[in-house]
């Protein structure tokens, strides 16, 4: 992690309080989009898909829950090396990422 993203993530919680509240009004932060857009390209058929930057905003963590027919038949782990593979270029410069997959229900 670079300085420069340590120092914007070291937030007091007042900030990161009032950024959170502003967020809730607005839309998705520039790496939610990219991320969103790769899933998007590389599951086109997810009929579910949600990118949430944990980090406050400052972009070193994401939470991402998907739900997607190609994870049919296949181990949980496998689901998250899909996608994982799919962020390969994201995930260099994130700090962490939680990934929550699933299959849809018929």
């Amino acid at each position: 992690m670079s300085v420069l993203r340590a120092i914007r993530c070291s937030v007091n919680p007042l900030v990161l309080c009032r950024n959170l509240i502003a967020r809730s009004s607005s839309s998705l932060t520039d790496g939610e989009m990219r991320i969103t857009q790769v899933l998007k390209e590389k599951f086109p058929h997810a009929s579910s898909l949600k990118v949430v930057d944990i980090s406050g905003g400052c972009g070193a963590m994401y939470e991402i829950h998907i739900e997607s027919d190609e994870f049919t038949g296949k181990r949980t782990v496998q689901q998250h090396q899909l996608v994982n593979q799919a962020l390969k270029d994201e995930i260099k410069a994130m700090h962490g990422l939680r990934i929550f997959t699933d299959v849809p229900r018929k």
